[in-house]
Order: C-alpha cells, then structure tokens, then sequence
C-alpha cells in the first residue's frame, strides 16, 4: 500500500500525526484517506473544489504532483507520498 509521510510542521494542527499506509491508487484517493484517519486534515489540504491549495506541496517520491486541481496522479503499492507544508516569505 502507498504510505504518506507529513511534514513536522502539520504537527502542530494534528499532534498525533504519523505516517500512514492508505489503500489508494490516486491522490485524491489517498487525501480521502488520511481525512478518515485525521478529520479536517483533508480540508487543510485541498479546497472546496477538491483542488490542493496553494500553502500545500505533495510530491510521489521526488516529483512533484502534476494535476493539482484534481488530484488523479496515480499511485501504487510501492509509492511515496510526501505532504508538506509550502514554505514561503522573504
């Protein structure tokens, strides 16, 4: 199964955030799933079209999503998911 991996930063929305093993085989999918195991996570996430918003990074191993309006990159059982919070400021 695909394992999401969180920034620290989360933490402090979240404190009992961890990694996690979902049953996914999109982003979306995956999202949908840490939501069930983290309720409002999912809305820190995505917005209220289901598109990531824009203080959120995901990447699949190395690479950054491509489709962040619907989130349908695809994943597999050997895949890395990283969420992390978008960095930004001068």
């Amino acid at each position: 199964m695909p394992r999401v991996k969180f920034t620290p930063n989360l933490q402090r929305f979240f404190p009992d955030l961890t990694e996690l093993e979902v049953e996914a085989t999109t982003i979306a999918e995956a999202v949908s799933a840490v939501d069930q195991r983290w309720r409002g996570l999912g809305d820190y996430i995505i917005d209220e079209q289901g598109a990531l918003r824009k203080h959120v990074n995901i990447f699949i191993g190395d690479e950054l999503i491509r489709d962040k309006r619907t989130l349908s990159d695809r994943v597999s059982a050997d895949t890395r998911i990283y969420i992390m919070q978008a960095l930004s400021g001068g």
